[in-house]
């Protein structure tokens, strides 16, 4: 899908894929914007006294200039991005009544200096009991974009607490669902897919809930009142490999809907191209068709060898774009 279709289509890059212990996957200049609509630029990470570190994830100024002047050669829109895993308490100290109005300036002033046309809120994780600040602080954020450079996109990610969003949607451009990193060997758990698009309608053996997925999770933020055409579903680009284990139907894990008795273990954040080089194979490779996700089913002799092989390919980002022109 190209950015000229009636869906907008963005990518978090992260810093470290410049920095000066760069890893030399992605230059900004090989990225290739005519698939996207914008960029964000991942992250700075607040600090508890209304500032911020913007080494930790290699955001320095050279890197900056870079995917800036590289996104609006072509005519692209670049957001600088704020927080990340971890990053709630001290988003709760910046946001306090004596930090708030200075945590924001800081903010809109890196913005504007480093020639960033947006800023995205990446508050992890996001709990109900935050809602006063994080109504205060997005509120307070817009009306200072707003006056200090007009017309500045303002973005958020998160996946909970639709009610929040639902009070302060008019303030966003877009609203992005983290809709991966949705399983994970924990206690009551059953093997399952990282990003899936559909829960197929499978629930957890011990509790009856539903099993998490990209539409229940957009279904939770319209039922509280957040408009369809302000919410984003993520495509990751990376897997989850699940390895070992004892007590399924194949003896380790490999497959998803499995419940073990003994857990296997969880290697996440696997990049597309290591699963692709290292793992794939044609007779590997299987649809879930209830989830609309792929996986790889690899059942060894030993179980401690055996693999769930969890990502995202090419069918399933059609099916996500396919969803998101039909529900917006």
């Amino acid at each position: 899908m190209n950015a000229q279709s009636n869906i907008k289509v963005g990518a978090y890059y992260a810093g470290w894929m410049q920095g000066w212990y760069n890893n030399g996957r992605l230059p900004a200049e090989s990225i290739d914007f005519n698939t996207l609509d914008y960029v964000i630029h991942f992250a700075l990470f607040p600090k508890s006294d209304g500032t911020f570190d913007n080494l930790a994830n290699s955001i320095r100024e050279s890197n900056s200039e870079a995917l800036v002047k590289a996104a609006h050669a072509a005519g692209k829109k670049v957001l600088i991005s704020i927080g990340g895993w971890n990053s709630a308490d001290a988003f709760r100290e910046s946001t306090s009544s004596f930090r708030l109005a200075t945590f924001v300036v800081n903010l809109v002033n890196f913005m504007t200096v480093r020639g960033y046309d947006g800023i995205d809120i990446d508050w992890e994780p996001l709990q109900l009991s935050d809602a006063p600040k994080y109504i205060a602080f997005i509120t307070t954020l817009r009306t200072v974009l707003d006056l200090m450079k007009p017309n500045s996109l303002l973005m958020a990610a998160n996946g909970r607490e639709g009610t929040i969003f639902s009070q302060i949607h008019q303030h966003f451009d877009q609203i992005n669902l983290m809709t991966y990193d949705l399983a994970g060997p924990w206690g009551g758990w059953v093997t399952w897919h990282n990003s899936p698009l559909y829960d197929g309608g499978y629930e957890f053996p011990g509790s009856g809930g539903l099993v998490p997925s990209a539409s229940n999770m957009v279904d939770e933020f319209i039922a509280a009142g957040v408009p369809a055409n302000k919410i984003g579903i993520g495509i990751d680009f990376y897997g989850y490999i699940w390895k070992g284990g004892r007590g399924t139907t194949t003896g380790g894990v490999t497959e998803p809907r499995q419940s073990w008795t003994n857990p296997p273990e969880l290697f996440p954040n696997v990049p597309y191209f290591q699963i692709m080089n290292e793992h794939f194979r044609p007779d590997l490779y299987r649809w879930d068709s209830s989830a609309s996700v792929p996986y790889l089913k690899i059942d060894t002799p030993c179980d401690w060898t055996d693999m769930f092989i969890s990502y995202e390919d090419e069918r399933t980002c059609k099916a996500k774009v396919d969803y998101a022109k039909k529900k917006s």
